[in-house]
């Protein structure tokens, strides 16, 4: 439907442009000169934060490798892993068009549709799991480092709220053959055309619980992705040694964790713009980090992602020139 579809486009750029007056507003009170004077710091040798990263990435792709039947080829999936996370942090798709990329990606290199659009749904629903358990060490580790008892019972309400709502989405992508009624839907909105655009979702949904079924594997999965994510409390525990602001493990995985909550609540701020800058401020205020620190840090954090993401993005865009090239020439 074109007129949603312009609805959608207005409201990112709408988010873009508060998320952005809200990044700038920050650095401005605090002082462009003060945030540039900490990053000249630390210097060249947050580069390092680039190839760092790989470690969590690869922790995060052997989780999703145990749901991927006939266990599909780890370097695959690693070049797949860069480009979903790379579109869904650089590209304005609402945390959700990388997830799309990876199964074209997937179908790309041979594997069946229905098994890569199941092994990724089902990677999604439990990488709200892990995430759910990483934000709670991380609001523990905050009880125990800050007497601000007026935050605490607020975070505690929202954990509290969380968890019901990723029973329900479990309960539903299980048991609600969801895919199969979406088909459904939009047949009976779009008429029978659309069918072929959703996809066979009687089958989506059975190779779905399918994959759900298999507990072992579920559990090593949500296991390598928690580990992922506190490997990845490195790069903040690294980056604020480098920028002079040296904080223990602990409070380094208090602002990931709560910093990386915070821009998938708000994941209609394209790029997590103005999220990012405003959760690690406040945790970095109620933690004794001081505020051209956390700024910086956040800075730092844009340029990895920037610097990482990129390449990953070019290289999905060669292989999608090649494959249209390829189809050009095979017309002809």
């Amino acid at each position: 439907m074109p007129w949603i579809e312009r609805r959608v486009k207005i409201a990112m750029r709408v988010a873009l442009a508060l998320g952005a007056a809200v990044a700038i507003g920050l650095l401005a009170r605090e002082g462009f000169a003060n945030v540039v004077g900490v990053l000249s710091r630390a210097g060249l040798v947050l580069l390092w934060l680039v190839p760092l990263h790989v470690l969590p990435l690869v922790l995060d792709v052997l989780g999703w490798q145990e749901l991927m039947p006939g266990r599909a080829r780890f370097s695959m999936l690693l070049r797949i892993a860069a480009v979903r996370e790379a579109v869904n942090r650089l590209l304005p798709v609402a945390n959700v068009g990388g997830e799309v990329v990876g199964i074209r990606l997937l179908v790309l290199t041979g594997v069946d549709g229905i098994v890569a659009a199941a092994g990724i749904v089902v990677e999604v629903l439990l990488t709200l799991v892990s995430q759910y358990l990483f934000v709670v060490l991380g609001v523990l580790l905050l009880v125990r480092a800050t007497t601000a008892g007026r935050v605490t019972p607020t975070v505690l309400l929202g954990l509290a709220a969380g968890l019901p709502v990723i029973g329900l989405i479990a309960v539903v992508v299980r048991h609600g053959a969801l895919f199969e009624r979406l088909q459904r839907f939009a047949v009976h909105v779009l008429g029978p055309s659309a069918a072929a655009a959703v996809g066979r979702g009687a089958e989506l949904d059975a190779a779905i619980r399918r994959s759900l079924s298999r507990h072992r594997a579920l559990a090593l999965a949500v296991a390598w992705q928690f580990v992922g994510l506190v490997a990845g409390c490195l790069e903040t525990w690294l980056a604020l040694r480098w920028l002079g602001a040296p904080v223990d493990f602990g409070t380094a995985l208090v602002l990931e964790s709560l910093t990386q909550a915070a821009r998938h609540f708000v994941f209609v701020v394209p790029l997590g713009l103005g999220v990012q800058e405003a959760g690690l401020l406040g945790l970095g205020h109620l933690l004794g980090l001081p505020s051209d620190a956390a700024l910086a840090l956040s800075l730092a954090k844009r340029m990895r992602e920037l610097l990482f993401g990129l390449p990953a993005l070019i290289g999905w865009q060669w292989v999608e020139g090649k494959r249209s090239l390829a189809q050009a020439r095979s017309r002809h």
